[in-house]
């Protein structure tokens, strides 16, 4: 595999499918810019270190969270109101200068496309090499997305891989738009849906998830059953 041209070392950790334009790796005149969306209910360190990871290893300018308004991946799951979702996020994100919130979704109603997103915030940032990092579950389903081919052409695809997995051969998005990056992550296990249900049983949320987070969960009496406020 060829190394990710970056302006730093070359690490062997974040690898360039063969057959992804080099166009796509390139250093633009701007700033690398990652865009990490999810419903982040709540946001852990599983989200944190993979973020980290992405920036560190691409050299990412910063990364910002974008936590989605309406999901249409996840309207018959319910989520926690925007509100509380957004400001968990921002604790979450407290000390790392490198990471910032983005409200364009919470902001906007109706479903969260993240084509619109990208159209947005290219919009306010011209020069901005974009990143969206994806998982490797979300990426799999990349053809149902909305404006797919457009979504690809705006930014490198960034692919979180599991520890231990290799990367999807014949993907045909490593030939088109910008291409896709693989990136192995530190692999933590943890996931949202495995936090709100230590909370409903009042279980600790304590190196799982940032303590303001942990605090904010208990403070608003989060995910403790019947209707979320």
């Amino acid at each position: 595999h060829h190394a990710v041209s970056r302006p730093r070392a070359s690490r062997p950790s974040a690898r360039r499918v063969p057959g992804t334009p080099r166009r796509a790796l390139s250093r633009r005149a701007g700033p690398r810019v990652g865009v990490f969306g999810g419903s982040f209910d709540p946001p852990h360190f599983g989200h944190l270190a993979l973020a980290e990871w992405a920036r560190t290893e691409l050299a990412l300018d910063r990364v910002l969270f974008v936590p989605a308004g309406e999901p249409p991946h996840k309207r018959r799951q319910p989520l926690s109101p925007v509100r509380h979702r957004l400001a968990m996020t921002r604790l979450a994100l407290r000390g790392n200068p490198g990471f910032g919130v983005c409200t364009h979704e919470t902001s906007r109603r109706g479903p969260s496309y993240t084509v619109d997103t990208l159209r947005a915030l290219a919009a306010g940032s011209p020069r901005v090499d974009w990143h969206l990092l994806l998982g490797a579950d979300m990426f799999a389903t990349l053809d149902a997305w909305r404006e797919p081919s457009e979504i690809a052409e705006r930014a490198v695809l960034v692919v979180a891989l599991r520890p231990g997995a290799h990367p999807a051969r014949g993907s045909r998005w490593a030939r088109r738009g910008r291409g896709v990056v693989w990136l192995t992550n530190p692999g933590l296990e943890v996931s949202s849906i495995a936090l709100r249900a230590r909370a409903a049983k009042c279980l600790s949320l304590r190196y799982l998830a940032p303590d303001n987070v942990a605090r904010y969960v208990t403070r608003h009496g989060l995910y403790r059953g019947g209707p979320r406020r």
